[in-house]
């Protein structure tokens, strides 16, 4: 975590001096950026300087003070702070629940209020509370946007993965691939968001163990992404460990072994030491250097 904002107050103060609304705004612009760059900090503090302001100006069940709860969650589970974060999207959920009406950004907020609480019930792993609130706001996405918006297209990729990791492999297929058609068509077949869909085609096939289907959908979704973000992002490190992974299964030990190692420097780098997907990437390489007869390395990597 990065440290503390040397001034902080004085922010808030002069937000205070604007509409509170504006300022609260400002705040909330401000935590997202801290957000991107991993400032969590920062980033935690801008929010809660930004809900402090738009519940004394608008009271606390506004879709406005949903919206920020949400940003202050997703800071939360970024960091593993999952019991903080559930609680969080709890109150943005209920909030959103009593909102009344169907203008569009109400709608989109209350689909990703849903979906927000339903991925983090699916990264606990806690499937059936993750299912229904799922698929409460895809039903919410498709009434209000139409079956063909881009907001259901983003809809129907979460359920797509908790359907992979539930061994519902036929289901998740139909949803990505509807969502791949979507985000197409609305963004162009060169975003990044259309490289998530590929990532997620290739995760399946891994799962069904069909390693050699899944190939050109890794080296899709890491060509993309690489040309959009540049090769030492870490969304581009999740693309290359995954295409790994995939050539890994087929056998191809000597083309996956120095993927496995960009992706776990990248990590490293970004996240640090002890970090999750460090360890899921340090475990995969281990396993390829057993494979290879490098048992040092791979007690080691084990470790």
């Amino acid at each position: 975590m990065s440290g503390n904002d040397p001034h902080p107050l004085p922010d808030r103060e002069r937000a205070k001096k604007r509409d509170p609304v504006e300022g609260a705004s400002s705040l909330h612009n401000r935590s997202v950026s801290y957000g991107t760059q991993r400032k969590y900090d920062k980033a935690a503090l801008s929010a809660l300087c930004a809900l402090h302001l738009l519940k004394r100006a608008e009271g606390p069940d506004h879709p406005d003070v949903a919206n920020v709860l949400n940003t202050l969650a997703g800071i939360h589970e970024d960091q593993g702070e999952y019991a903080e974060a559930e609680q969080l999207f709890h109150r943005s959920v209920s909030i959103m629940e009593k909102v009344p009406g169907d203008d569009a950004d109400i709608e989109r907020l209350r689909v990703q209020s849903s979906g927000h609480l339903a991925n983090l019930y699916r990264v606990q792993g806690r499937y059936s509370e993750a299912e229904p609130l799922f698929r409460r706001a895809l039903e919410i996405a498709e009434k209000a946007f139409g079956p063909n918006d881009l907001e259901v297209s983003t809809t129907l990729n979460n359920p797509a993965v908790l359907y992979k990791y539930t061994g519902q492999f036929a289901e998740a297929g139909r949803l990505y691939r509807r969502a791949l058609a979507f985000t197409e068509k609305a963004l162009g077949s060169d975003h990044p968001e259309v490289a998530t869909i590929y990532h997620n085609l290739g995760g399946l096939e891994h799962a069904r163990g069909r390693y050699a289907r899944g190939e050109p959908f890794a080296r899709r979704s890491v060509a993309i992404r690489e040309q959009a973000l540049g090769p030492d992002h870490p969304e581009v490190a999740a693309d290359v460990a995954a295409l790994a992974a995939l050539l890994d299964g087929q056998g191809k030990y000597d083309e996956a072994e120095p993927l496995y190692r960009r992706a776990l420097a990248v990590f490293e780098k970004t996240f640090g030491p002890q970090h999750y997907e460090v360890a899921v990437n340090c475990n995969n390489l281990a396993a390829l250097c057993h494979a290879k007869g490098n048992d040092a390395e791979a007690e080691q990597l084990y470790q």
